[in-house]
Parts: structure tokens; C-alpha cells; sequence
């Protein structure tokens, strides 16, 4: 049955005038419990809550707030990325062994082996997203796409972000594979910064971003996949606190990011068949750091027929760069709200906190270091900063002087007073 009309609303809120009963709500029960009919003929009956919904709603907004809309995420999946499904029917994909897949099939393989899960998506969400998509399609169909060279008009117009998988380092005795996470500005094809890690998650995408920003720049946009960390709720707060845009490619088009991936490719020929020290992390990145900016940035590119650092440095003046500092690093906190308590205090990592200012009773926002969220608490409250926030100290504040209560008076001691063999 259709949702009701905005006429059939109207109605049922003008039998609220006529109903009986004393009191608003009373009617409201009243016309609860009439049955309506609507232009199809259908009989039509609404809860109390419901009808109240409506009346409030046309209070505040008028008849134009009575009109159905759809929500804004209908037909998108909310509780799994799009990339993790086609991670996921990339992998099964292989083990059907030439038979010819099916939505059904691949959906219950990836179940079974523990790559989605039905309360992310259901049988039919995997059907209708994965036919939306095109997602069983090779690669190869999708790079026939057509396209056009392009290039940004100056440098840190758009930066595009990647993650490459890189050789295995020793940690602990035990062989871990890393993760390069590398920046590439789209003008000037220059490497604003790549380092290896042991994860790739939110912690290691905001270190490489703090140091990509502080060391070129904050771009105008920022170019990235539908990945878990460049979709998350961290990477879009440090965006729209820097004030960069963030675009994200189209699902299974990895071609849209043609210079990062150009970049690995590069990486992979020049840098990753060196005889490389990976007794640790450290050692790694350092060599790293040293071909980038000695080799790859400094040298002319075919493109470009400049260096990477010599186009880059044709637009400096336009450049917004971000100082580093103990302010600029709360930019790239992780960011939550509490509740503060009538005695001005907050719960945060099973603490309590007290407010920088008398905020009883308010909702603020505070921001932290994932890595250390509790020694740095920043309390904001309606986006203007307050201050950091200090562990209670409840026997501190019981020692708090009463400023009605006068100081006690100086004696003055043997040493001071003046004796009368010195007179």
C-alpha cells in the first residue's frame, strides 16, 4: 500500500479540531482510532504517534513538510563498502574454476569462507548492488572505458592516495608484510609523501596525511578509492577541518588514478628491486625518503620535461601551507562528544575530565590522539576551541582557597626583627 498522499495527511489533521476530547492529545487518540479512506478507496488507519509526527511537522514547516521524500541512502548498502564486496567476489571468483557465476553462488562462497557476513548484507542487497556495478565483469571491460588526458592547472590543485603492498620486515623475529601509503600531486607529479607501514588502518592513514600536509602543503582536493580507511569518518573530519575537498574514484575503476598508480609502478621497478636493508621498519623508510626526494622528484620527468620539484616550485606562492605546531596537530585528532556534568566534569577512557570552563550541563566535542587519547584532551564547544581538559583531582579541588577568607597575618621571626644589642 502507498504511503499517504499529503491531501490524506491533511485530512486526518483537520479531524483533530473536530474530535473530542479536552486536551490535544486526547483528540489526537480519538482521530487515532478513525478509519479514512484514500483516493484509491482503501481504508486508512494511523497510530497516535504518527499522527502527532504529522501536526508537529506542519507546525514548524507547513503543508511542503507533508510531502513523502525518499531517504538520501536508498539503494546504497550502509553497513559494508562496496570495495569490500568486490574484494570479496575477487577472491571466491577463482574457485569456481571456470563455471559460470552466479549472484547466488558467489554470494553463499563468500559467506562460507568468512568474507561477508549476512548482517552486512543480505541475499538481496548482494544482488541488487552487485548487478548495479557490474561487479562480476573483469577488469578488463572496465579499462575500456573511455577517457581523456588530463592534468590540473597548478600544483596542490588535487593530490591523489594509494596504498601498495610492499616487501615483508622483520618485527620481532617474525616477517610482516608492509603497506606504502604514498601521495602524488596530479600538476606536478611530485611525491608529497610515502611511508611504509606494518597495517593499513585509520591510525596509519592520519600519520601519513600530518605528514604529507606539513611537508607540501594542504591540497585543494584529495583523490582517493572507495578503500575502508579513505571512506571513514576520520579522513573526512581532517578534510573538512583543512578545508580539502575529498572525491572518491568510482567503484572498480582503478584507471581514474592513473598517476598514483603510475607512481607504484615506478616504486616497484626502481626502488623495490634494490637490495634493500629490511631489518625494520625504520630502516625501510629512510631508504625510501632517499630515493623519493633525491632521485624521483629531482630528476626530469618525461612528461613534464622538468623535475617533479622544479614544477612544483613554479607555483609555491599559491601553495597554503600548514605550519607545524601543538594547534595544527589537534587538526588531525579523532573526534567525539560528551555529555559534561553538572559538576563541570566528563567521563573519557573510564576517566573524568573536568571542562577547561564551566560547561555544565552542555554537550561539547572533544579531540584526541588515537595513539594516546588520554594525554591530550581538547574540549570545543559550538566549533570555537575552550581549551584542554585536566584529569579530576578531587583532593586538589578540596584545598581550593575561599577567596572571602583573609590571609593570615606575618609574624615577623628573630631573624628580621632587629635586636637591641644591634640598636
Amino acid at each position: 500500500m502507498h504511503n499517504p498522499t499529503p491531501y490524506l495527511k491533511m485530512r486526518v489533521l483537520g479531524a483533530i479540531d473536530m474530535a473530542e476530547g479536552n486536551t490535544i492529545r486526547e483528540r489526537i487518540r480519538a482521530v487515532s482510532q478513525t478509519t479514512f479512506t484514500d483516493e484509491d478507496g482503501h481504508p486508512r488507519q494511523f497510530t497516535w504517534r504518527t499522527i502527532s509526527t504529522w501536526l508537529y511537522r506542519y507546525k514548524v514547516g507547513g503543508v511542503t513538510t507533508l510531502h513523502n521524500t525518499t531517504r538520501s541512502d536508498k539503494g546504497q548498502p550502509r553497513k559494508v563498502n562496496l570495495e569490500e564486496v568486490q574484494e570479496a567476489i575477487d577472491k571466491v571468483l577463482p574457485k569456481l574454476k571456470g563455471r559460470t557465476p552466479t549472484r547466488g553462488a558467489i554470494y553463499r562462497l563468500c559467506i562460507e569462507e568468512g568474507l561477508l557476513t549476512r548482517s552486512q548484507v543480505a541475499p538481496n542487497t548482494f544482488r541488487r548492488i552487485v548487478k548495479k556495478y557490474e561487479m562480476f565483469k573483469p577488469d578488463s571491460e572496465a579499462s575500456n572505458k573511455h577517457r581523456l588526458a588530463f592534468s590540473k592547472a597548478h600544483a596542490n590543485d588535487m593530490w591523489q592516495a594509494d596504498t601498495l603492498y610492499g616487501p615483508y620486515v622483520k618485527v620481532d623475529g617474525t616477517a610482516i608484510q608492509t603497506r606504502l601509503i604514498a601521495f602524488i600531486d596530479d600538476a606536478s607529479r611530485v611525491c608529497c609523501h610515502g611511508q611504509f607501514f606494518l597495517a593499513e588502518n585509520a591510525d596509519t592513514l592520519i600519520e601519513a596525511m600530518r605528514s604529507a600536509f606539513y611537508k607540501r602543503g594542504v591540497p585543494q582536493s584529495l583523490y582517493v578509492d572507495n578503500g575502508a580507511i579513505y571512506s571513514g569518518k576520520e579522513i573526512i573530519q581532517i578534510c573538512a577541518r583543512v578545508g580539502c575537498l575529498l572525491h572518491h574514484t568510482p567503484v572498480r575503476d582503478g584507471a581514474a588514478k592513473g598517476k598514483v598508480e603510475r607512481f607504484f609502478r615506478t616504486v616497484r621497478d626502481q626502488f623495490l628491486i634494490r637490495n634493500l636493508d629490511l631489518s625494520s621498519l625504520e630502516a625501510l623508510n629512510r631508504a625510501f625518503t632517499e630515493w623519493a626526494e633525491e632521485q624521483y622528484n629531482a630528476r626530469e620527468h618525461s612528461v613534464l620535461g622538468m623535475s617533479p620539484l622544479d614544477r612544483y616550485a613554479l607555483d609555491r606562492s599559491m601553495i597554503r601551507y600548514l605550519p607545524p605546531n601543538e594547534t595544527n596537530d589537534e587538526l588531525f585528532y579523532v573526534e567525539e562528544d560528551r555529555l559534561v556534568r553538572a559538576d563541570n566534569t566528563f567521563s573519557f577512557k573510564a576517566l573524568r575530565f573536568e571542562t577547561p570552563r564551566h560547561l555544565a550541563d552542555r554537550k561539547v566535542h572533544i579531540r584526541f590522539e588515537r595513539k594516546c587519547p588520554t594525554r591530550r584532551v581538547v574540549v570545543y564547544y559550538k566549533g570555537e576551541r575552550m581549551g584542554e581538559a585536566r584529569p579530576l583531582d578531587m583532593l586538589a579541588n578540596d584545598r581550593v582557597p575561599d577567596p572571602r577568607r583573609k590571609p593570615p597575618r606575618q609574624n615577623n621571626t628573630d631573624d628580621t626583627q632587629p635586636t637591641h644589642e644591634e640598636n
